[in-house]
């Protein structure tokens, strides 16, 4: 199963912006995320087309899982 944890920010133009990590840390520690959100915004490590990161809009944990189907 795949996890990815995935922060959304708010951009100057007031649009969503989202930075996906793949297989993070377990347990995930929503301090420590907002936390490391908080510093990419005051760092402007990222810049998207709609403009820098001004605000944490949200996280979310997504899992998926993927099977492969044999075609021969």
């Amino acid at each position: 199963m795949a996890k990815v944890l995935e922060m959304i920010f708010e951009t100057d133009e007031g649009k969503s912006a989202t930075i996906a990590v793949e297989n993070p840390k377990n347990p995930v520690n929503v301090n420590t995320v907002k936390l490391a959100m908080e510093e990419v915004i005051a760092g402007s490590v990222f810049v998207s087309g709609s403009g820098g990161f001004v605000s944490v809009k949200g996280a979310r944990l997504v899992e998926r899982n993927v099977e492969e189907l044999e075609l021969s």
